[in-house]
């Protein structure tokens, strides 16, 4: 009985180190511990502690004893301190300013040029004069542009001539019009062409209106450009998860190159992104919108409880009908025979389970046969059209973010599918399943370039859970590190836990776990170094890769086939990689070459078929951006 305890206790001191050091952490709100306190208290859910540390609970020691953690002069009341992270923001539009217009004087009246002849002559030439007199708002980069180009007095008007609108500025209006079809608002840039009556025209107002309208059209199709090209919102203005660089556009050509173009609507159509990626997702916009906004028949499939292989449901057809429909073009060939012999039966049948798994695999979940929510709703598309739309829109725009070529090799890491890509000669060469941070612990969204593999990894323990989730424990007990083998330095000299007064600040003690099997990074980690300290990892937490929602770690990305990845971006095999591991010894190799990284948030993906999926909102994301682009376009309304 004594053996059999002894084991017991150290089989939970093992589960409990790795339990307590689940992944890293990013700076995030109050974490959640699993421990060997909680383990022996039997306080578990989802495999993780849902105890969450109230900091104005005091902890008491022993006073005057140092190993309890107290001195003699320590207030045992004393709140525990708390690591705050990133939040979310009320999104606020980017200010527009006036277009100073007092240096746009006609050049005729000026005596700045000569004469006007040419295309001066034609385009706009009686209504230049009335320049000064247009009021615009605009952003400050707009602005910019449009004081240089009609603050040039050898620079004509783009989009008017003699007595009205000209053929270029009709062409941009169309553009601006269709708008949506690259997931925009034409709200934000509508012009209403000035309103003249031919039978008793007033020239001098005639002339100001078309000059109004000039400058006004000149606006919108600057901020479409820039639009297009770097998205209608600042996704740092978000949240503290949303972290780029934020594109800079030049405009100062546009209005040059649209006044020479053959053919304006070409140029400006010209100027939006023209990735795969991007126009799969244009394709997907416009299917959808033509099947008149989510009135095309959807498929419904009703399950009270799970259908395993054997079960027998009257639901089976709607499944077979459903992965008919949403299946990809490789499944539907793979598996034709199924569909041709499938005679309506309630069956769940090896060839049905065969199909289904054949799915759920593509699809990126657990390829076990077995129907639950989760693959029901990947059958069934999971959205109406109203919100797949809306999906779509938003992930236009976060595509626009992004670099506008993500490069022939790289990683994509989309935290609502929970999955991690490698590209190579831009195609996906390799899939694996991913565990991605918890909503308490969100990872961020942004780009980098991968530099390095680790392999046998020290985990260096984030000072967010050394406050958050460690100090509770070693204010009650200082020896707790040195029981479950962290390593602790003080000013970077190696100390016992139990000699630390953590009572006082911790900013210049780290704390790590030594590379072993139980390191919460496992054998390697992956690192593209970022500001949030987020990486690629492997994990001894195998079973949470069986789990359909994977949001459960601290921040960081755990992989379920890291050897396969490492191999990847180091350009070797997995057998070098496994001899890497099994040296034992912590060191670290470069990457040949540097590969971008994109940890992203797409709720719509294509898949490596060109396939659209859809995903759950896991961060609830997509609510701020929908709410950033109402605030902007309310601020552009005022914009003349």
């Amino acid at each position: 009985m004594i053996l059999e305890l002894e084991d017991k206790m150290k089989f939970v001191l093992k589960s409990a180190v790795s339990a307590l050091a689940l992944s890293c952490v990013i700076g995030a709100v109050p974490a959640h511990a699993y421990t060997l306190m909680d383990m022996l208290r039997g306080d578990r859910a989802r495999g993780q502690s849902t105890i969450i540390m109230d900091p104005s609970a005091p902890i008491r020691g022993t006073p005057g004893n140092r190993n309890g953690g107290l001195g003699g002069d320590i207030d045992p009341e004393a709140a525990l301190p708390k690591v705050s992270g990133p939040r979310y923001y009320t999104y606020k539009a980017e200010p527009l300013v006036p277009v100073d217009t007092t240096k746009f004087a006609d050049p005729v009246v000026t005596g700045a040029v000569a004469d006007v002849s040419g295309a001066a002559a034609t385009d706009g030439a009686p209504q230049r004069h009335f320049l000064t007199e247009a009021k615009v708002r605009a952003n400050a980069d707009v602005a910019r542009a449009l004081q240089a180009y009609y603050g040039d007095g050898k620079n004509p008007l783009v989009w008017v001539s003699g007595e009205g609108v000209n053929e270029r500025g009709k062409a941009a209006m169309s553009v601006l019009a269709d708008a949506a079809s690259v997931g925009l608002d034409p709200a934000d840039y509508a012009v209403a062409e000035p309103a003249i009556d031919p039978a008793n025209p007033d020239p001098d107002a005639r002339d100001k209106a078309l000059t109004q309208f000039e400058l006004a059209l000149s606006s919108k199709v600057l901020s479409y450009v820039q639009d297009t090209t770097r998205g209608r919102v600042d996704p740092n203005k978000l949240s503290g998860y949303h972290d780029f660089q934020r594109k800079v556009v030049k405009l100062d050509p546009v209005l040059k190159l649209s006044r020479l173009s053959p053919d304006v609507a070409a140029y400006l159509s010209s100027r939006n992104p023209d990735s795969t990626q991007f126009l799969a997702l244009k394709a997907e916009l416009a299917k959808l919108r033509a099947a008149d906004g989510g009135n095309e028949e959807r498929i419904t499939i009703s399950l009270d409880s799970l259908l395993h292989p054997g079960d027998s449901s009257p639901e089976v057809a709607n499944i077979v009908k459903a992965i008919q429909k949403h299946g990809s073009a490789e499944l539907k060939s793979a598996h034709a025979a199924t569909f041709s012999a499938y005679a309506g039966s309630s069956d769940y049948s090896p060839e049905i389970v065969s199909l289904v798994e054949d799915f759920q695999k593509e699809r990126g979940l657990k390829p076990d046969g077995v129907i639950g929510q989760a693959t029901v709703r990947m059958m069934t598309g999971g959205d109406n059209n109203a919100s797949k739309i809306d999906k779509l829109i938003i992930a236009m725009e976060q595509l626009r973010w992004l670099p506008a070529d993500l490069g022939p090799r790289y990683v994509m890491i989309n935290q609502p599918a929970f999955m991690a890509y490698y590209f190579n000669d831009s195609k996906q060469q390799l899939a694996m399943r991913t565990v991605v941070g918890g909503k308490n612990n969100q990872t961020y969204f942004f780009d980098d370039e991968i530099e390095t593999v680790e392999f046998n990894p020290f985990w260096g323990v984030p000072q967010s859970i050394i406050i958050n989730e460690m100090l509770p424990k070693l204010r009650s007990n200082p020896d707790y590190l040195d029981q479950l083998g962290y390593q602790v330095e003080v000013g970077g000299r190696a100390v016992p836990s139990s000699s630390v007064d953590w009572y006082g600040s911790t900013q210049n003690i780290s704390v790590r776990q030594p590379p072993s099997s139980d390191n919460a990074l496992g054998e390697l980690k992956i690192l593209f170094p970022n500001s949030h300290a987020i990486y690629m990892h492997d994990t001894p937490s195998k079973s949470f890769f069986k789990r359909d929602m994977r949001a459960l770690s601290h921040g960081c990305v755990r992989l379920s086939d890291p050897r396969a990845m490492a191999a990847a971006v180091l350009g070797t095999t997995v057998d070098e990689v496994a001899k890497q591991i099994a040296t034992g010894q912590n060191h670290a190799v470069k990457v040949p070459q540097k590969i971008p990284v994109y940890v992203s948030y797409f709720t719509a993906w294509p898949n490596k078929d060109g396939v659209i999926e859809y995903f759950d909102d896991v961060y609830g994301r997509d609510a701020y951006v929908d709410k950033a682009f109402d605030v902007t376009t309310k601020s552009r309304e005022a914009q003349i």
